[in-house]
């Protein structure tokens, strides 16, 4: 094939890379897509957010359903035909990816299927079907993600022993189902199989699950997992495993015991590795972190002035919304404009149930900085709207910068608070104080109405609870 020409290659087709083509294509530059997969999305759209939220919503029902019954409304017990929901997944997957190739098509940006392979730092060599592609660029964007760990230990070629992705194919429902790792990944998981009838183990090494979270918002998550899984087990560590007929023998150590246990599935889930190799990155500039993460500056510019990388594969925090945003910086430098990644407000969502959702700074981060804070919260228990849907295991918690009363991090666990953190964000990012914030009237009765009355508790006097009054500056 004769090599082609083009001002910006991208490549890696997820929630960064398309944004990143889409963005450039809008701002009139000529855009090439690379993929190597079938269909255009990445981890995020095939094999991560969108099926575990598709699942999680589906599985809800059956608890929603046993719930329902204190309200003097009985179900049968749910019947679950994996293979239809297997299938309706996987249409809302075929949707969202035909979505984004018509819109790259609508774009005229160019989609070519195959593995990109840098020959220097103006050459991609794409492997297609058809052969091999040269392009020549004068921009390249790298978007190419990650995939979940999986460390060597772990990995006995058998079927049995999980990551994330095959444990979104749900196959089957295993009996007893032991997840190694206590993050989003390991516990949202964990919530899908044990709504379906598995008994869920949870090994976490650190002591104490969600780690990330401030253990006071974790803690209504916990509460409901140790009700719906057989156990969490804390500071417990994994060693060999090992397939005995039909299951997998896990040796572990916890409560400073060894013990010795079958699980019919287990699920890793102890965090996500960049595909950086195989991508000839040695024949350019480009620069790897001791964890083979590209490093790149506030401008998502690598050591190599030709290329740029965003989303996973340059390190961070591993969330869709970051690569997307991350995706729009790149594109502006490379338009000439001042954009930086600096000081951007990034959410962090955990959608369990309850779910738990922050932005901004987190009491151990505060602590750590050494900066000055208070902290104001809502409990759900006195939200009329939390009481009207048996959901008063929430809260909404802020911290609040004793000087200015500028709100310097905000979150929320409960029913929806992945929904409710975005006016947070948008608080944060247009540096509004506490006050900002109560004196916005927010619709009742509503969820929305926590972080109000979580504002007014600050300064003592929000209706619906009642709140120890500041100390005049």
């Amino acid at each position: 094939m004769d090599p082609i020409t083009t001002e910006i290659v991208v490549v890696g087709a997820g929630p960064g890379g398309y944004a990143a083509a889409f963005y450039a294509a809008d701002l009139g530059k000529k855009v090439i897509l690379v993929e190597r997969d079938q269909r255009l999305g990445g981890v995020c759209l095939n094999c991560g957010c969108i099926p575990s939220k598709a699942l999680l919503y589906a599985t809800h029902q059956i608890t929603a359903a046993k719930e329902c019954e204190h309200r003097g409304i009985t179900f049968t017990t749910p019947t679950v035909d994996l293979a239809r929901l297997r299938a309706w997944k996987e249409s809302i997957l075929t949707k969202l990816g035909g979505g984004v190739a018509q819109l790259a098509k609508m774009r005229n940006v160019q989609v070519i299927q195959g593995r990109g392979y840098f020959e220097n730092s103006n050459t991609l060599r794409v492997e297609t079907d058809q052969g091999q592609q040269f392009i020549q660029f004068e921009k390249a964007i790298l978007a190419v993600g990650s995939r979940p760990a999986l460390p060597k230990a772990f990995d006995l070629g058998n079927p049995r022993i999980m990551t994330s992705t095959e444990a979104l194919e749900i196959e089957d429902i295993p009996e007893s189902m032991l997840i190694v790792g206590g993050g989003y990944i390991g516990m949202e998981l964990g919530t899908v199989y044990a709504a379906l009838g598995s008994q869920i183990v949870v090994v976490e090494a650190l002591d104490n699950v969600l780690a990330g979270a401030d253990p006071d918002l974790a803690r209504p998550v916990v509460a409901k997992a140790k009700k719906a899984f057989k156990e969490i087990r804390l500071k417990a560590r994994v060693g060999k495993m090992a397939t005995v007929g039909k299951q997998i023998k896990v040796e572990m150590e916890f409560d400073g015991k060894k013990v010795e246990e079958l699980y019919d599935r287990v699920l890793v889930a102890v965090g996500r590795v960049p595909n950086s190799a195989d991508l000839g990155l040695e024949h350019t500039g480009v620069a790897l972190d001791d964890k083979g993460f590209v490093k790149v500056n506030e401008r998502q510019q690598t050591h190599d002035p030709s290329i740029y990388a965003i989303g996973d594969i340059a390190g961070g925090i591993l969330l869709a919304h970051k690569a997307h945003k991350e995706a729009r910086i790149a594109v502006e430098v490379i338009n000439g404009e001042s954009s930086t990644f600096e000081n951007t407000v990034i959410p962090a969502v955990v959608f369990t149930d309850p779910e738990l959702a922050w932005c901004g700074l987190t009491e151990a981060e505060a602590k750590e900085r050494g900066i000055k804070y208070e902290v104001s919260k809502f409990p759900w228990s006195a939200s009329g709207r939390a009481l009207s849907f048996d959901r008063t295991d929430g809260m909404t918690k802020m911290l609040i910068d004793p000087e200015s009363d500028r709100v310097l991090g905000v979150g929320i666990v409960g029913a929806g608070a992945g929904e409710l953190i975005a006016e947070a964000v948008l608080a944060l990012e247009m540096g509004a104080t506490a006050q900002d914030i109560a004196l916005t009237v927010h619709p009742h009765p509503t969820l929305s109405e926590t972080m109000m009355e979580c504002a007014e508790a600050f300064y003592g006097h929000a209706t619906h609870t009642i709140a120890k009054k500041r100390a005049a500056h």
